[in-house]
């Protein structure tokens, strides 16, 4: 975890920085696998220190060089929609990164965190709180208005026009091999990034400032 006075945040499958919109006065470090995300993603958030890659095994090797982290992994793979589709498509493992990442962070990491993912369709091998349509890993309480800040879901005509506009973003920009609909439909509404990063930070300002009155 950093020493100085900036904040320093990692923000893990960055996508188009959903949760991130509104994080103001830190340092962000994003890592993002999809070369024409990661190209919108600096072109939104210029300060941003960019990073294409595995963004597993860049926690793994830099954790202890942040403050806070927000890691929100694939999620596909643990989702009702999928299982309600069991036996007309390819049967598939869920995708172990994501308790993987809870637990190394739950064991090692010093700093504040939050993992995001769906509500699965099993019932969670390590218990999160739930938040309208999402399930949260923390290890800090979350915000108790979070629910009211989520959009809803959104589907049928015009879906992508208007997610656009809830999360003041053109998603038609995009011009990667990944559905335009699944990148807009999994974007972190940025007032929950908002209100559960300014409450991690709140916390650990909080925590330094008692302990700075201890010495």
């Amino acid at each position: 975890m950093s020493n100085n006075s900036e904040y320093k945040v990692l923000n893990l499958y960055a996508c188009l920085g959903g949760n991130r919109y509104k994080w103001d006065n830190c340092q962000v470090t994003a890592v993002e696998n999809d070369p024409e995300l990661a190209r919108l993603y600096q072109d939104r958030f210029p300060n941003d220190i960019v990073i294409i890659g595995d963004a597993h095994e860049y926690l793994r090797l830099h954790y202890d060089e942040y403050d806070f982290i927000w890691s929100s992994p694939p999620c596909p793979s643990h989702s009702k929609a999928r299982y309600a589709r069991k036996g007309t498509i390819e049967a598939i493992y869920p995708d172990m990164r994501l308790y993987e990442e809870i637990l190394f962070l739950q064991t090692h990491f010093n700093g504040k965190y939050c993992v995001e993912n769906v509500i699965p369709y099993y019932e969670p091998l390590i218990p999160a709180r739930k938040r309208g349509r999402h399930l949260y890993w923390t290890n800090f309480p979350l915000p108790s208005d979070l629910e009211e800040k989520e959009s809803g879901i959104i589907s049928g005509k015009d879906e992508v026009k208007k997610l656009c506009k809830i999360h003041d973003y053109d998603f038609y920009q995009y011009n990667g091999a990944q559905r335009i609909d699944k990148i807009a439909r999994n974007l972190v509404d940025y007032e929950v990034g908002l209100a559960i990063f300014n409450q991690a930070r709140g916390i650990q300002q909080k925590q330094k400032t008692k302990q700075q009155q201890l010495f």
